[in-house]
């Protein structure tokens, strides 16, 4: 499984679909940023976190949406991208995990809640799953 680089995800079209990654989304760009602390802490390493601010996220992730909607419409993927849009125009602040095993998905998790994680999805293979 592939560590993703911000490189990389620009570089991907339509839906964001990071394999073996999770997508968080917290209150703000500060609260984002004790939470990278916090999941250094918890044995992340520098190049496992992908740390986004809303400013950068939000124009991103509108055309994502516009791009995806045209392409599809429908689907799971699509929802979760309305979702994560709707957060960055809050002013989320949005990390993007390399998280490949249960064991480093159960440290995120705990960071999650600590720091009151809006959204928390894993991605897999085949599905995506809702953590909080």
């Amino acid at each position: 499984m592939k560590r993703l680089t911000k490189q990389d995800i620009s570089n991907s079209t339509g839906t964001l679909n990071p394999v073996g990654h999770v997508i968080l989304a917290f209150p703000d760009d500060a609260v984002t940023g004790q939470a990278v602390d916090a999941l250094r802490e918890a044995r992340f390493e520098p190049e496992d976190i992908l740390v986004y601010k809303a400013d950068e996220a939000t124009p991103r992730l509108r055309e994502r949406v516009r791009t995806a909607s045209e392409a599809a419409g429908f689907g799971y993927e699509i929802t979760l991208m309305k979702r994560y849009l709707a957060l960055a125009e809050q002013g989320s602040g949005w990390l993007i995990v390399f998280a490949p095993t249960d064991d480093s998905v159960a440290r995120l998790l705990e960071v999650a809640k600590r720091f009151g994680a809006l959204c928390a999805v894993r991605y897999h293979r085949l599905a995506n799953e809702d953590l909080l």
